[in-house]
């Protein structure tokens, strides 16, 4: 059995990427529910993570107390009052501050911290729940030993790369806006499944398949994806075929332009008042 860590983790925010977070830590084995405290204002809506062991607080003050990670789940529009809140009850020596709030600078969080306090900036997805996140980790000015802090906990719940700041805004348009992008390509590839004869049902299931395969190819062998489509594709064929329609329809043009469009956005989603 695998060895826990003893690592006591307050996540302020209980919401989607919050929860699957914690969520995320318990299944890899190396985390206790009992060592995760989860917050959230209306203490009604983490009834089901109580029940499931972890502790909760509608007090973010009471919940960091002997905590040794303090994980920021918590939306843009929400940092600046709770960063009020914390402020003056961070211990800057014992306490690590991970950000996951989309927008904001390490910079800008640490206008509300104590002088000197330990923080660093994460951007993960919520496949965090299930251990398979791409999650991007930002390393500028933070200490190596703060940075394989982050680098561990998060290597439980998926796989971990580590870029200056300048390129977390980029994390968050392809990494984590791009779980909701794959997520419509396969709903769009069930819904042509269920044109062409198949139940709802199982041309979900086929299509959800044939996308984690077409991932594990690349992912396995390190090809670039057009080696692999052409090894699907023959003259003539019905593949190719298809794949230019799609390309006629502007497939590529509108992925790359969603990706842009959420980059641009992301960049104004953290309050400068």
């Amino acid at each position: 059995m695998a060895k826990t860590n003893n690592t006591k983790i307050t996540i302020l925010g209980g919401g989607n990427l919050g929860a699957a977070l914690a969520r995320g830590l318990v299944a890899s084995r190396k985390h206790k529910a009992n060592q995760i405290t989860i917050t959230r204002r209306n203490l009604k809506k983490l009834d089901t993570l109580k029940t499931e062991g972890f502790g909760v607080s509608a007090s973010n003050t009471e919940a960091i107390k002997n905590a040794d990670v303090i994980v920021l789940a918590i939306l843009p529009q929400q940092i600046q009052a709770v960063l009020k809140d914390i402020g003056n009850s961070v211990d800057v020596k014992n306490q690590l501050i991970i950000s996951l709030v989309t927008g904001a600078k390490n910079e800008a969080i640490a206008e509300h911290m104590p002088a000197k306090a330990r923080i660093i900036r994460v951007m993960p997805n919520t496949a965090i729940a299930i251990r398979e996140s791409m999650t991007c980790i930002c390393i500028t000015n933070a200490s190596k030993v703060d940075i394989k802090i982050t680098k561990d906990l998060f290597d439980l719940v998926g796989e971990t790369m580590l870029l200056e700041e300048e390129y977390i805004r980029s994390a968050t348009a392809l990494c984590s806006c791009g779980v909701a992008f794959f997520l419509r390509a396969i709903r769009a590839a069930a819904q042509g499944g269920t044109e062409i004869g198949f139940h709802a049902s199982d041309a979900i299931r086929m299509a959800a398949q044939t996308a984690k395969g077409s991932a594990a190819l690349l992912l396995e062998r390190g090809r670039h994806p057009e080696t692999e489509i052409d090894g699907v594709t023959s003259p003539q064929g019905c593949t190719i075929a298809g794949l230019n329609e799609m390309e006629h329809q502007g497939l590529s043009s509108s992925i790359i332009k969603g990706i842009k469009t959420s980059y641009e956005k992301a960049d104004n989603l953290y309050p400068d008042e």
